[in-house]
């Protein structure tokens, strides 16, 4: 079962992405702040993190370039009222996979995390076919 870290600090958003998530047959991890998602990733070692970018503490421009150093090969979406066109270039300089701009559809966040998930589940064939 693969695990998804929400680091979101509105719980009313959170609720209702570990729902949508849950029916989807993932294991959820949540945190309120970056600080308890950096805690949390760190013991159960996620598949996917899902951050908003404006958190208590950290942002989530910094939790995901920690993430990022932590888990190589993670995958990060941010998911964030931040829609300006600086914020999202800053979400992939900082490493995110994916940047997805409040308000959003669940079936699409949903359907995100799963090709998130098939790039980071492939196995890299260093192997050249000659």
């Amino acid at each position: 079962m693969n695990k998804i870290l929400l680091v979101e600090d509105e719980s009313s958003i959170r609720g209702f992405l570990r729902i949508n998530f849950e029916r989807n047959g993932f294991k959820v991890l949540e945190a309120e702040s970056g600080e308890e998602g950096l805690s949390i990733a760190a013991m159960e070692k996620p598949d996917v993190a899902i951050l908003d970018v404006m958190l208590p503490g950290i942002d989530g421009f910094k939790v995901c370039e920690e993430l990022r150093k932590m888990f190589p090969s993670i995958g990060i979406m941010m998911l964030t009222a931040r829609g300006q066109d600086m914020d999202k270039i800053m979400g992939l300089e900082y490493g995110a996979d994916d940047y997805v701009i409040k308000p959003f559809n669940p079936i699409e966040v949903t359907l995100r995390v799963k090709a998130l998930l098939r790039r980071v589940e492939e196995p890299i064939d260093d192997e050249n076919d000659e």
